[in-house]
């Protein structure tokens, strides 16, 4: 198999749309896009189609550790180890970027923890909105504030209100099919 890169749009009410980049090594972005314009589906692909069932059950609000694989392909020592202590931060709990930057052995370094998040090109997976202010504050989110906020809200059980869950959905009715009802 290649190297080749494959990219699949994914629909989420919550967020809105995401371009999955994935190799045959793992996933190597998550990125939040406007509307794409010919949205690309690559579910036939078993990583893709695992990638797109993790995180349809994540939309869905259940607590999802993801075991996709990762192929990141960029960052410092430093940056892919706070990555990998984020991984770490169970679903709907939050830590300080002072508390991770502890982790990964460097006490003073919660701005380089920033850093490190706004680096992450693998969102959600990685879970950098799960990083916010030693004084309980949000803090910053390289997408967005309001989609930081958004996930820690789906993280802490309280779904907003008419949402659908998963982007799976979506497909069958964006190539023309539609579900039955009874």
């Amino acid at each position: 198999m290649d190297d080749k890169t494959i990219i699949h749009h994914y629909f989420s009410d919550l967020v809105g749309w995401l371009k999955l980049e994935v190799s045959p090594k793992g996933v190597r972005s998550i990125s939040y896009i406007k509307k794409p314009r010919l949205p690309k589906s690559a579910v036939d692909n078993p990583l893709v189609a695992e990638l797109v069932s993790q995180l349809d059950r994540y939309f869905a609000g259940e607590p999802v550790t993801f075991t996709v694989p990762l192929d990141p392909r960029v960052g410092t020592t430093f940056q892919r180890r706070v990555w990998d202590q984020l991984r770490a931060i169970p679903y709907g709990q939050t830590w300080s970027y002072a508390e991770v930057a502890a982790e990964v052995g460097n006490p003073r370094g919660a701005r380089a923890v920033g850093l490190a998040n706004k680096k992450n090109r693998i969102a959600i997976v990685i879970p950098c909105h799960r990083v916010i202010n030693s004084d309980g504050s949000i803090g910053g989110y390289d997408s967005g504030v309001e989609i930081k906020e958004k996930l820690l809200r789906l993280e802490s059980g309280k779904k907003p209100e008419g949402r659908r869950t998963g982007g799976t959905l979506y497909w069958i009715w964006f190539l023309g099919w539609s579900p039955v009802s009874d």
